[in-house]
């Protein structure tokens, strides 16, 4: 019975899977696959630590993504406002480290995705380097 017991724990805590599940009522879920070049004048400031862009082109999230450069690797989040339903006020801005919610005026750490006080974070993507191109997706 014990051996039971030690292997479903075992099962639990490593078996699994890794990945954060993001279930956020007011974010829909879409197909993000994109690759930034970072020698393009446009997404330059990424070699620099402390540095983000907005990328909002089609294709790249629900209102666009924030990449950011944390001096240890980079971060992608979702421009848009993760504790407001979709409207004209939930795009965030870009504001140095912060994203900005205008809806509410939240500010959410590009380093972590966390605002203080907030339910829920920003809609974190992955950042795949490979030489000067950050891969985002998820």
């Amino acid at each position: 019975m014990k051996k039971i017991i030690l292997i479903g724990l075992v099962f639990v805590l490593f078996g699994c899977d890794s990945e954060i599940i993001q279930n956020n009522p007011y974010l829909p879920n879409y197909n993000v696959n994109f690759t930034v070049n970072k020698d393009f004048p446009l997404y330059n400031s990424l070699n620099f630590t402390g540095n983000g862009v907005l990328i909002n082109t089609t294709g790249t999230g629900i209102r666009g993504v924030f990449v950011f450069n944390t001096g240890t690797g980079y971060t992608a989040f979702d421009a848009a406002c993760p504790n407001q339903p979709l409207s004209a006020c939930s795009t965030m801005t870009l504001n140095g480290i912060m994203g900005v919610c205008p809806c509410d005026d939240a500010e959410y750490s590009l380093f972590t995705g966390l605002s203080q006080g907030k339910e829920y974070p920003l809609k974190a993507y992955r950042v795949e380097v490979n030489g000067n191109n950050l891969r985002i997706y998820n």
